[in-house]
């Protein structure tokens, strides 16, 4: 079956950034001009998706608000002459389908790819984590095929060096990397020693997904801060299911604090046909 659906969840409070979160979801901060949740969008389409599922919370109504018309702000827009600018924000919410579901409680990431499981239905889908922002959509294009060609999920991986993977969760492999960059997966560790890892792959916030992981959420027994950790149930699908992971040299920006977000917006600035090279001549002078 196709996978045409990715659940973003982005329920989150968004902590790291307040007071800027108070009044604007994280998620609506700007790489640019173009808040990270479009550009997560973007990646979602390229990569064969038709519908997006927000994952929100009733506290963040700007995020539903961002999807809607606004004709007042297209006539201003064209009445001066800003048509291309028009066109774009015209184009919001309608290239796409986008549906929401709403996480009421902050219950980890397990309980928040739940709570679309209703809107999701019953077809593999894909699972954006919106503090990653990636280059390209090759990655996600490439889970969702393998997905669909195996009948399992599908993680995406980073090879980072071993004394650093005890901050992730690490794959425990049941093969080799293959020439494409697929591994299959045994099992899944949360955290570990860097002693005791069974690899140096850590799980990147893409995931592709069969829709029997919304009966492993089910079972899972929450954790630490009564959280539902997804990874306990890939770990289940893991266990009696195909399961692989993808590791494939694609850009990746960690969005999830001031500097990553700040080093972001710097790094894709400086690739901007308009705005890159006024900001390469700019940088040096404040060094």
């Amino acid at each position: 079956m196709r996978v045409h659906t990715a659940v973003v969840p982005a329920a989150g409070m968004g902590t790291r950034f307040l007071p800027a979160t108070k009044a604007v979801p994280k998620e609506l901060l700007p790489i640019i001009d173009t808040p990270a949740l479009q550009l997560i969008i973007d990646e979602a389409v390229g990569a064969g998706v038709d519908h997006m599922v927000i994952v929100t919370s009733r506290a963040k109504p700007a995020i539903e608000a961002y999807f809607q018309p606004q004709p007042e702000v297209i006539a201003k827009l064209r009445s001066s002459g800003r048509d291309q600018l028009a066109d774009r924000v015209e184009a919001l919410g309608r290239d796409v389908k986008v549906s929401f579901a709403f996480q009421d409680q902050a219950l980890g990431l397990g309980h928040a790819v739940g709570c679309a499981r209703e809107v999701v239905g019953d077809e593999p889908f894909a699972v954006l984590l919106p503090d990653e922002l990636m280059g390209s959509s090759s990655l996600l294009d490439q889970m969702a095929r393998l997905c669909e060609s195996t009948g399992g999920s599908v993680v995406g991986l980073k090879e980072v060096p071993h004394e650093d993977v005890g901050a992730y969760g690490v794959i425990d492999p049941a093969g080799t990397l293959d020439a494409d960059g697929v591994i299959p997966v045994r099992s899944m560790v949360e955290k570990p020693k860097p002693a005791d890892a069974p690899s140096n792959l850590i799980i990147i916030g893409r995931y592709v997904l069969t829709p029997d992981v919304f009966d492993e959420i089910a079972q899972v027994q929450p954790g630490a801060g009564g959280e539902i950790q997804l990874t306990d149930a890939l770990k289940a699908q893991a266990a009696r299911s195909p399961f692989h992971g993808v590791v494939r040299d694609v850009l990746r920006y960690d969005t999830g604090n001031p500097l990553g977000w700040l080093t972001a917006n710097i790094e894709i600035a400086l690739q901007d046909p308009k705005i890159g090279p006024q900001l390469r001549e700019w940088l040096p002078t404040q060094l």
